[in-house]
């Protein structure tokens, strides 16, 4: 057993089939199949159960993919500590966030990161899918009821939905004082993929649901509150999307008595437990962090407070 097989292990473990890794790794399936066949021989064990389309670790395989897990991390590290020597900090730091948010919050955050720390290539995609943490993926950021189990997940910040239009809109068609009322109006929110559009909402001990039909659906939020902003309908959004148009009068809130619920209440950060996370990527979570919870920029990392 050597460094390459425990790297073949993790790599096939990660993948969650032997298809999978052999495109990460470049080689073929079959090549990828003897190798472990031949790891499995010198252990005198089988390290992992196969399907057609997964696979699972035996319990000693779990002990060598943990084992092969830290050996690269402490290799990644080993080689990012000689290669920031003499330089500023550096490295890549991929993030997925949703697109709201993302652009009318964080994408102001990430400039001024940016422009601290100019040696640092963030790669932003902003996007809603559901698998939020890929190969190219360093940090997400996701509105959830509940974080994932399998992943380290950070609050970032409470999402408070209103049900809001355009002050022309409420002065024509009035605005709703019962959830129920939401049935008759036209809607404006975001889609979700898979099952029925339904707000809860909470009143002191109350519970109350409705499904919703809205007649102007998209992922895109500056789109949404364009839409709102022209009359078109009530919208369901996030408070962050319209909250300066309600600061000014232009937009009026309606249901304000209820707090209301459509994807979920909590957004927050989330990471791998087990992968090796670099200097850039530790710097940047801590920025996100920070800014989140409206604090300065924390100091670099291996470097006195300014």
């Amino acid at each position: 057993m050597d460094l390459q097989s425990l790297t073949l292990l993790v790599e096939i473990i990660d993948s969650g089939n032997l298809s999978q890794a052999a495109r990460k790794l470049r080689m073929t399936r079959a090549n990828v199949s003897y190798h472990l066949t031949q790891l499995e021989q010198s252990v005198g064990a089988q390290l992992l159960r196969r399907s057609t389309r997964h696979v699972e670790p035996t319990e000693i395989g779990l002990r060598l993919y943990e084992h092969g897990r830290a050996i690269q991390n402490e290799m990644l590290a080993a080689r990012e500590t000689v290669t920031r020597l003499g330089q500023g900090l550096m490295g890549r730091v991929g993030i997925s966030m949703p697109s709201g948010y993302g652009q009318m919050v964080m994408s102001h955050w990430l400039i001024e990161f940016k422009r601290r720390y100019p040696g640092i290539v963030l790669d932003v995609v902003f996007e809603n899918r559901v698998d939020v943490l890929r190969d190219d993926v360093d940090i997400a950021v996701r509105v959830l009821p509940e974080p994932p189990p399998h992943l380290v997940a950070r609050e970032l910040d409470e999402v408070r939905y209103l049900a809001c239009a355009s002050s022309a809109f409420a002065r024509t068609h009035g605005l709703p004082t019962r959830l129920e009322q939401l049935t008759t109006l036209p809607l404006i929110t975001a889609s979700v993929v898979g099952r029925q559009l339904s707000l809860r909402g909470y009143r002191q001990d109350e519970r109350h649901e409705v499904l919703l039909a809205p007649t102007l659906i998209s992922d895109h939020y500056p789109f949404l509150r364009q839409g709102i902003l022209a009359g078109l309908g009530l919208g369901l959004v996030p408070d962050y999307v319209v909250q300066d148009v309600v600061a000014s009068g232009a937009v009026v809130t309606a249901l304000d008595d209820f707090r209301l619920s459509i994807f979920g209440t909590r957004m927050y950060l989330l990471h791998l437990p087990g992968r090796h996370q670099t200097r850039a990527v530790r710097t940047c979570i801590d920025f996100l962090l920070a800014r989140a919870a409206g604090q300065s920029a924390p100091p670099t990392p291996g470097e006195p407070p300014a």
